[in-house]
């Protein structure tokens, strides 16, 4: 692999493997909010939000950190009291109890109208026009990443406008130039301190795991599988240690603890997803700290391979390909070389093809769960020369043909199913 490529690579994986706080979906909106308010350089009278229906399925139930609320309403008061868009993702960093008690009052006193824009395509879409008292409007549009501001207005006059789609330079728009065989050798054969950086993903989410142990967040499954009627049942052993940090993490993380964790593809779930499988592997194992760095950017990459054809929002649950990419990095901390790795991913494909994504919120974390337990087993399946072979489902003999089929299915086929699960969880 020529340094060029390498280089790609990493430019990709930076951009792909960022600190998060809060769930994603929400915090987009309250930093499109954010970048509004800031524009009309006051607090707005009225905030007007457009979204796309997977931004309101993934922004309905989860909650918001350091605020002990869920939704919508609070990120984006949120958004426009105290947030910075020059933080990104971690745009609310700055909330204390003073202005959680403001953005209530705001929420009470001022009309924040959240509606479904129509006529779009584009999945991950935000719009947000804010006013002021004196007529003074301000417009921002964050599309086709969570961090991605396609648009900028004060008054109907445009600030910034750029296309939607992102940069295929680096790699976010298009994965045509990407295999697995590529995302394996460059995590095999890159020079140590060009992907150290990852380890970062390690401190961050096992941080956000170790919180979850001492406090009371989301369903408590982590905590529950901890507890001696956990251990009772799951045993003590590296399989139930992988899933009861993995859930751990995603439990503070989806009750809006107000912790940060090293994000993949824009999911904290899915970045949790990705690391702490192979982390939690990697040290009862014995591995060595070359190969948890080497594991972890395998487990990252794979996922961001995935995603590119995927999407960013789409129905099929994104701990499913973060999950794939986790099965990834054990399978090579067991030992296993390219094709056990590319018989995990196809094992993956096999067993989790139809996990649907119904929006982010504290339940998300038996998904994961149940996503990691299967990167487990899949690994151990691999290693042991198992392979679902081509003529069972979609599985093809080629890997990466086996990977578009699994994502054409979630980007395309499953709309319909997008389309349901919004009605349903709308019409509660």
């Amino acid at each position: 692999m020529t340094k060029e490529e390498r280089e790609r690579i990493i430019k990709l994986v930076k951009s792909e493997v960022v600190p998060a706080v809060g769930c994603t979906e929400p915090i987009a909106v309250a930093l499109c909010v954010a970048k509004a308010t800031e524009m009309l350089g006051c607090l707005p009278e009225t905030i007007e939000v457009l979204l796309s229906a997977n931004i309101l399925k993934n922004a309905m139930g989860v909650g918001i950190p350091n605020t002990g609320m869920i939704g919508l309403p609070i990120a984006i008061a949120l958004g426009a009291i105290c947030g910075k868009s020059s933080y990104q993702l971690e745009v609310l960093q700055d909330v204390d109890a003073a202005a959680v008690e403001r953005g209530k009052q705001y929420l009470a006193n001022h009309k924040v109208d959240i509606r479904l824009k129509s006529g779009i395509t584009d999945k991950l879409y935000i719009e947000v026009v804010v006013y002021a008292h004196d007529g003074t409007t301000a417009r921002t549009v964050i599309s086709g990443s969570h961090t991605n501001f396609v648009l900028v207005e004060k008054d109907g006059e445009v600030l910034m406008e750029q296309p939607t789609k992102v940069d295929v330079e680096d790699g976010s728009s298009d994965d045509s130039w990407l295999s697995l065989r590529k995302v394996y050798d460059f995590a095999m054969t890159a020079p140590l301190e060009e992907i150290s950086f990852i380890n970062e993903a390690q401190r961050l989410n096992e941080a956000a795991a170790e919180k979850s142990l001492h406090g009371n967040y989301g369903h408590l499954l982590g905590k529950t599988l901890t507890r001696p009627l956990g251990k009772g049942i799951m045993g003590d052993s590296i399989f139930s240690h992988i899933i009861s940090t993995t859930a751990c993490a995603c439990d503070a993380r989806m009750a809006g603890a107000m912790i940060p964790v090293m994000s993949n593809s824009g999911s904290g779930n899915q970045g949790i997803c990705a690391t702490l499988p192979v982390v939690t592997f990697a040290k009862e194992n014995h591995n060595t700290d070359e190969e948890l760095t080497r594991a972890l950017m395998l487990s990252h990459l794979a996922a961001i391979y995935m995603k590119q054809s995927l999407g960013k929002l789409s129905a099929l649950c994104g701990c499913v390909v973060a999950s794939t990419g986790s099965s990834c990095g054990i399978t090579y901390l067991m030992g296993g070389g390219y094709d056990e790795v590319c018989a995990s991913v196809k094992n993956m494909i096999a067993n989790l093809s139809g996990m649907i994504c119904d929006g982010a919120k504290p339940s998300c974390t038996l998904k994961l769960a149940s996503a990691v337990s299967t990167a487990v087993l899949s690994a151990m399946m691999a290693i042991s020369g198992e392979c679902v072979s081509s003529t069972e489902g979609i599985i093809d003999d080629d890997v990466d043909r086996s990977i578009h089929n699994l994502t054409k299915i979630g980007k395309d086929a499953m709309n319909e199913t997008d389309r349901c699960v919004l009605d349903i969880m709308t019409s509660k």
